[in-house]
């Protein structure tokens, strides 16, 4: 019960490697604001989590007014906010040369601004508890970069350089940032890809086998636990060996 009597914001916390990042901090005594775009959507968060630990709440993360009343729900609600995880994320594929303005923005305003907006939202609170841990969710894309994902890629890239900066920014408050890169991991979003292609991805994972959404979990609980009070400005990739 490494989180007993703290309360965790999760975005993204409807599915996939939300919703196990969600029920892990719950499981080990989190109480939990579950982030999604929907109200339906965070609900079934909610159900899925341990029950009497989570809350919902429905908010476009790119849209920092919204996210801003978001926050001020959550510390109504529950007084303070010890553990943040930026999830929130979504992909618009394409070859950059035909790559509409449309599919850029979109992925960069959730992925790199949503992070920002919701750090921005808590950061008060936390300099005033002097203490507080942010884990953000990036990707090996970020690291290596991937054909046909320029606006992922960067939205994910600048997640490093945007949460190295705040972990600098924030350290003397006992605030830590830090984020997990997570590989090829079995979710809704890569089980819809073709056979060939996740044929191809595992001949490039040394350990031979694809992550679940367990092995980001555990990553993120550690980081944001007591256990890494000494850890800031670092980017723990979770790969199977992807990336060395």
């Amino acid at each position: 019960m490494r989180f007993e009597n703290q309360v965790a914001i999760v975005t993204g916390a409807s599915r996939g490697i939300g919703l196990a990042i969600a029920k892990r901090l719950a499981d080990e005594g989190a109480k939990i604001a579950a982030i999604s775009r929907s109200q339906s959507s965070a609900d079934q968060a909610v159900a899925a989590i341990n029950e009497g630990r989570a809350k919902g709440y429905a908010v476009d993360v790119a849209d920092k007014k919204s996210v801003g009343e978001v926050c001020e729900k959550v510390l109504a609600d529950y007084g303070r906010v010890d553990v943040l995880v930026n999830n929130a994320g979504l992909t618009r594929d394409g070859l950059a040369m035909r790559m509409s303005e449309e599919d850029w923005d979109t992925v960069i305003d959730t992925n790199l601004k949503g992070a920002f907006n919701f750090m921005q939202g808590v950061m008060r609170t936390m300099i005033k508890q002097r203490s507080g841990r942010i884990v953000n969710i990036s990707s090996v894309s970020g690291l290596t970069g991937n054909a046909g994902q320029s606006n992922y890629a960067a939205s994910k890239a600048g997640l490093l350089g945007l949460s190295k900066s705040l972990a600098r920014e924030l350290a003397s408050r006992n605030i830590t940032v830090n984020v997990v890169a997570p590989g090829f991991i079995t979710t809704d979003m890569t089980g819809v890809l073709p056979e060939n292609v996740k044929t191809s991805v595992l001949a490039n994972i040394p350990l031979g086998k694809f992550g679940e959404p367990e092995d980001i979990a555990a990553a993120v609980a550690f980081l944001a636990s007591p256990e890494a009070k000494y850890i800031t400005g670092q980017c723990l990739t979770v790969d199977g060996g992807m990336v060395m």
